[in-house]
């Protein structure tokens, strides 16, 4: 008797288990993140946040790395235009991954601009844009990142711009698919910064290494006009492959003003997005550097409470 008895006892407690178990794999990303004690989101730091330092002279390239270091933050966004002469040069690029390498940090992405449209209505120039970023497709698989960002500028009407921006998209992210790179595309201005338009052009591409680097604070759509970054958030989290935290100005608690990071971070990892999100300081009344700590402060308050 005592024996039936144990065993159903034992029975009971472990489809309690399993049903608990499945109860939380169901539940939100947040709480299953949580119970396995992993960081909800990671924090990186876009090498934009850096621009005027960059540009002064004051800061070199192949110093990113140390300087991100220097915050804590490990994971680090290259922009081009910074090496931009640079795609092909294997000596350089072994520098740069090396000295990333040797302090742990972890080499995220490579933003491209200045190659040209991708959705160009010329076919010709569409197709010399495309090649125009061949190279950093292999840059970036050589330092070891995920994805390139890229723009989706078009003209013409809105349903044109998405089968001229979809044409772009496909034909690069075929280029890139190989070298295990994903394409992802940022709200940067025009109808990219409409979540809806940029959403279908996604599902017009319908390819696993294309997807989306959604931005908190690019959605200008021109003419004064500005997007819901909230709604344009939400519509492009399905196909993100990385996040843009983009920060100006804060308050005297230390809340960025123009976005609601606990509102747009809810938005995130309710989506079920646990990976790096990156710094993009671009105000000017803190320095770069206490831009920076004030917008990675911010994040990991955010993190600790959303917890």
């Amino acid at each position: 008797m005592s024996c039936d008895l144990d065993r159903r006892r034992f029975l009971q407690q472990a489809g309690a288990v399993a049903a608990g178990v499945a109860l939380v794999q169901q539940s939100s990303p947040a709480v299953w993140g949580a119970l396995r004690k992993e960081p909800m989101f990671k924090i990186s730091l876009a090498e934009w946040s850096l621009h005027k330092s960059l540009q002064a002279g004051k800061l070199d390239n192949l110093d990113f790395a140390k300087t991100a270091d220097g915050f804590g933050i490990h994971g680090i966004e290259y922009v081009n235009s910074f090496f931009k002469d640079k795609a092909k040069d294997t000596d350089y690029l072994t520098d740069l991954k090396g000295r990333a390498e040797n302090l742990g940090v972890q080499s995220l992405l490579i933003m491209i601009d200045g190659e040209g449209n991708l959705g160009d209505p010329d076919e010709a120039e569409r197709t010399k844009a495309i090649e125009n970023h061949h190279r950093w497709v292999e840059a970036a698989k050589f330092l070891g990142c995920h994805s390139i960002r890229v723009n989706a500028r078009s003209s013409g009407s809105y349903d044109e711009q998405i089968a001229l921006a979809a044409d772009g998209l496909r034909r690069l992210s075929e280029f890139a698919k190989p070298y295990d790179i994903n394409v992802i595309v940022e709200n940067h201005g025009g109808l990219s910064s409409n979540g809806a338009w940029l959403s279908a052009v996604m599902e017009k591409v319908d390819l696993e290494n294309c997807g989306t680097l959604p931005d908190f604070g690019n959605f200008h759509l021109g003419d004064g006009k500005e997007y819901d970054r909230y709604q344009g958030v939400e519509e492009l989290m399905p196909y993100a492959k990385a996040v843009s935290a983009k920060s100006h100005d804060f308050d005297a608690e230390g809340n960025e003003i123009h976005t609601d990071y606990f509102r747009m971070m809810k938005i995130v990892v309710d989506a079920g997005y646990h990976g790096w999100v990156g710094i993009e300081y671009e105000g000017s009344e803190l320095s770069e550097p206490d831009g920076i700590v004030a917008t990675k402060k911010l994040l990991e308050r955010v993190r600790d409470e959303l917890a």
